[in-house]
């Protein structure tokens, strides 16, 4: 359903990396954290393209984890008819919503607490 090789947008990578600075935390990781806060906070992807021009290109594993599953599963409950690309746009797109929650966060355990 997700292509093999996935990235984001500059900005939301930018984002991640400055996360990662203040907590720690990977891109990879934060970015299951953010998909995660997206869902919960009941964004919907509205279809919209955006040009995923992130440097950032991960194979689909190493950005989902054993979380890889699931969020598949997840994003096919929610849009059913979306092909591969449009997929990986949505994803992005809830990466992109959900890091706005945790993007400020200057330490591990101010992120921990908020989560």
């Amino acid at each position: 359903m997700l292509p093999n090789r996935m990235n984001l947008t500059r900005s939301t990578e930018d984002q991640l990396k400055k996360l990662k600075s203040y907590t720690g935390i990977t891109p990879n990781v934060s970015a299951r954290i953010a998909f995660f806060r997206s869902i919960e906070s009941d964004f919907r992807y509205s279809g919209h393209s955006t040009k995923l021009d992130g440097s950032l290109m991960l194979d689909k594993f190493t950005w989902l984890g054993e979380t890889s599953e699931v969020t598949e599963l997840v994003l096919k409950m929610y849009y059913p008819e979306l092909d591969t690309k449009e997929y990986q746009q949505a994803w992005a797109a809830h990466v992109e919503d959900g890091i706005a929650s945790i993007r400020n966060h200057r330490t591990l355990i101010g992120l921990a607490t908020s989560l």
